[in-house]
């Protein structure tokens, strides 16, 4: 099953070290999120990422950086709905209902389906699926090797994920929880956590 990294929505010092640390550890896929900031800021992280891991990543924003750093792909969600007219590559997108995955998926190299438990990074943002609805999903096949979990994904959850059928687990609040860019030494914690969460999902 595959491993996603989102990014957290703002930049820090650190980043770029923790992600590339990431990548060596084994990495999946980086989704680089960063909301309203500027693109020059995005640029200069990438700038910073060894070269051999831009492949690996997906942009939320700024679209042309796919171009310009040679990067895996771009993600559509609701700030970003479209894909410019004469993109072509690997494209993912975001969904929010088991419908919408089943009538989404086969246009996108992967969707992420979420809220799937109670989200760790985003206040007041609940899940709104039961198991059962998610087994059904598995049965129907809507949930496949193409459809990406994310949302309060934990290493207590993510072996159920797994079980689910689910293509990969995307992990945000979990992991960069355990770094505080003011008062940390180093990002060790995050890097141990990461391997943990690699282990459950390889």
């Amino acid at each position: 099953m595959k491993l996603i990294v989102v990014t957290t929505p703002t930049f820090f010092v650190e980043e770029d070290k923790i992600i590339t640390a990431l990548f060596e550890e084994g990495l999946d896929v980086l989704h680089l999120r960063k909301p309203e900031t500027p693109a020059m800021y995005s640029e200069r992280l990438l700038t910073l990422i060894p070269d051999k891991y831009h492949r690996r990543i997906v942009t939320h924003e700024h679209f042309y950086l796919k171009e310009e750093f040679n990067l895996m792909g771009i993600h559509l969600n609701a700030r970003n709905p479209k894909e410019p007219h004469d993109y072509y590559g690997h494209i993912s997108c975001s969904c929010h209902s088991v419908e919408e995955v089943k009538n989404r998926k086969h246009f996108y190299d992967y969707v992420f389906m979420s809220p799937i438990y109670d989200s760790i990074s985003k206040v007041n943002y609940y899940s709104t699926y039961a198991a059962e609805e998610l087994r059904e999903a598995q049965r129907a096949k809507i949930i496949d090797s193409k459809v990406m979990a994310l949302g309060g994904i934990n290493e207590d959850n993510l072996l159920e994920i797994k079980d689910f059928g689910f293509g990969g687990a995307v992990v945000l609040g979990d992991l960069w929880n355990r770094f505080d860019a003011c008062q940390d030494q180093n990002y060790l914690a995050v890097i141990e956590h990461f391997k943990k969460l690699k282990k459950l999902s390889d």
